[in-house]
């Protein structure tokens, strides 16, 4: 055989591989579902929009871009303000008091101060996250670390803590980012043992960690989205399943209201079709008692 062969074999595979996670990492149905102080739940649908379900649990669609995050600007702070323009991301402002903040490829979130975070990758530099305030003004609050394979292109959600303090995930990770900039690792999640995975997602992407939310004590909720798991994750790493969906079910996103959990799920697929991918809201109480208060059926049209 020839001496290049074997050179060119491993080139062909580690390209495939490389490949697979960008396609894995990028196709991915909405994260972002938020609550506002009346119970009303705000998701985002990437194959026709954005939806509230009122404190009656009436349905309606609104507008708003078909894009994978959303925050909640409660005080609409942001309702007139230019937003930031990151490399291949958009965001978009919906006055809906309250006002809703959608980012087509980038989480975001807003602190109770009222600010807006999310991340900004400059050319050659590393992937950092920033906060804006509500007349425009922007500044660095740290670097993102690489993760085990490298440095970061991206992070898979991002939340806000009680004290300051940032949240974000990667697929395997969730990390903490004070509000001067230093990070630490709060836990790694692996798959877990015999779970049949989302379609569309393999075991060595690890547990492909989405949306999430922290609640005043400091304590994680998290998506899994790679063996359909909501996580609580404590301030000290500890972890313990709250939710297990089954596939093709899984969630992707997380919020906080009242000690209730509210779990968006996606019906996966392996293709790439947002109109495939019907969203549909979850309540879970203190209790533990779990019920679906809403689906989104394929929209009128869609093939």
């Amino acid at each position: 055989m020839h001496p290049n062969r074997h050179l060119s074999r491993r080139i062909v595979l580690v390209c495939a591989v490389l490949f697979v996670s960008a396609s894995i990492a990028s196709a991915h149905p909405g994260s972002g579902i938020a609550v506002d102080k009346a119970g009303c739940v705000y998701f985002v649908d990437s194959g026709s929009g954005l939806w509230k379900i009122d404190a009656a649990g009436r349905i309606t669609k609104i507008p708003g871009a078909a894009y994978h995050w959303m925050a909640l600007d409660a005080k609409d702070a942001f309702a007139r303000t230019r937003l930031p323009r990151e490399r291949n991301t958009d965001m978009s402002a919906v006055n809906a008091n309250p006002t809703i903040l959608l980012a087509s490829d980038y989480p975001i979130a807003v602190g109770s101060d009222d600010c807006l975070y999310y991340p900004h990758k400059p050319r050659e530099q590393p992937l950092r996250l920033m906060r804006m305030n509500p007349a425009g003004t922007a500044v660095a609050v740290g670097d993102i670390p690489p993760s085990t394979n490298g440095p970061l292109e991206w992070i898979n959600g991002l939340a806000t803590g009680p004290d300051g303090s940032l949240y974000y995930t990667d697929d395997q990770s969730i990390w903490r980012m004070t509000s001067k900039g230093q990070v630490t690792r709060v836990a790694t999640i692996s798959v877990a043992a015999g779970a049949t995975l989302t379609p569309g997602h393999v075991a060595r992407m690890g547990s492909m960690l989405r949306g999430l939310a922290v609640d005043s004590k400091g304590v994680i909720f998290v998506a899994a989205t790679a063996d359909g798991r909501v996580l609580k994750v404590a301030p000290d790493g500890k972890t313990e399943t709250v939710l297990q969906v089954q596939s093709p079910w899984s969630p992707t996103a997380v919020a906080l209201h009242g000690g209730d959990v509210y779990v968006l799920e996606y019906l996966h697929t392996t293709g790439d079709d947002r109109k495939e991918w019907l969203p549909r809201v979850r309540k879970i109480t203190p209790d533990g008692k779990s019920t679906i208060i809403a689906t989104v059926d394929k929209m009128p049209g869609a093939r």
